[in-house]
C-alpha cells in the first residue's frame, strides 16, 4: 500500500522566549534563548516523544539560537544523540524596522501576514513578504522530500515558517494560511508519500503543556504586539 510508503515529519515550533523587555523595547530578535516556559514547554515536548518511544532519523533546525535550544533539549529526553543539522533557510520571516512603523500601523504590521489567507505581498512588521517567504520554503522542503536517506525526521522551526509548510502539506499551492496558530514549543504531525500532492496532515498545534489551549485566544502576533505598544507609550 502506497500508505506504507509515507514517511514522518514532526514540526515543532522552537519554546517560548522573551522578545522584549519590561518596558516593551526588543531584545535583538536572532540572539533571544528560551525563557523558563520555553525550556519547559520543549522539555514537555520532548517527554511527548520519549513516552511515545519515537526516534528521528535526523534533526533539522535553523541557525538561530532558539531552536537550536529547543531540539537540543528534545533530544535529551529522548535519550538520541543526534547531531543537528542547521538550515538557514529555515530562519524566521524577516521583519523590518520595527521603529520606523508608524503607531497607526501597527496592528497591521504585527498581524495582516498570519490573517487568514494573507495575500502575497502583506509584509511580516514591513520586511519580508508573503511571496518572499514562500520562494524560500517550499524549495527547501522540496529538496529535503526529494532526500530518502530518513523515514522520521525532526523539524524545529518558527511560527510564521511553520505555518508555510503546513500550509504547502495541505494546498499544495502557492497559498499562506496564516491563521493556522502556532504556540511555543507545539508539535505538528505530518506524512508525507512519493507523489508530490501526498500529504497527510495528522495533527496539528499539539501543545504537551496546554492540549485544550486554555491559556489565552489572542494570536502570537497579538500577544507580542500588546508587549511592544508599551514601548511607545500606547
Amino acid at each position: 500500500m502506497n500508505a506504507m510508503q509515507r514517511r514522518r515529519v514532526y514540526l515543532m515550533r522552537h519554546g517560548s522566549v522573551t522578545y522584549f523587555d519590561e518596558d516593551g523595547r526588543p531584545y535583538p530578535p536572532d540572539d533571544v534563548p528560551l525563557n523558563e516556559k520555553g525550556r519547559k514547554q520543549t522539555s514537555a515536548a520532548g517527554q511527548a516523544f520519549a513516552h511515545q518511544n519515537i526516534l528521528f532519523d535526523r534533526v533539522i533546525v535553523s541557525n538561530l539560537p532558539r531552536t537550536i535550544e529547543s531540539a537540543l533539549r528534545v533530544l535529551a529526553e529522548t535519550g538520541q544523540q543526534i547531531e543537528l543539522e542547521q538550515w538557514p533557510e529555515f530562519q524566521e520571516v524577516r521583519g523590518g524596522v520595527l521603529e520606523d512603523i508608524l503607531d497607526d500601523d501597527l496592528e497591521e504590521a504585527f498581524t495582516s501576514a498570519f490573517s487568514c489567507m494573507a495575500e502575497e505581498h502583506k509584509k511580516f512588521l514591513d520586511g519580508e513578504s508573503i511571496g518572499q517567504l514562500i520562494d524560500r520554503i517550499h524549495p527547501v522542503i522540496d529538496r529535503l522530500r526529494a532526500d530518502p536517506s530518513w523515514d522520521t525526521v525532526l523539524l524545529v522551526l518558527h511560527g510564521g515558517v511553520n505555518r508555510a509548510v503546513l500550509s504547502y502539506a495541505i494546498t499544495g499551492q502557492r497559498l499562506f494560511l496564516g491563521n493556522l496558530e502556532q504556540s511555543p514549543g507545539c508539535i505538528n504531525v505530518l506524512d508525507v508519500g512519493e507523489r508530490a500532492n501526498d500529504w497527510v496532515v495528522q495533527t496539528i498545534n499539539y501543545a504537551p503543556l496546554l492540549p485544550l489551549q486554555t491559556e489565552s485566544r489572542y494570536t502570537s502576533m497579538e500577544a507580542v504586539l500588546y508587549q511592544y505598544r508599551k514601548s511607545r507609550g500606547l
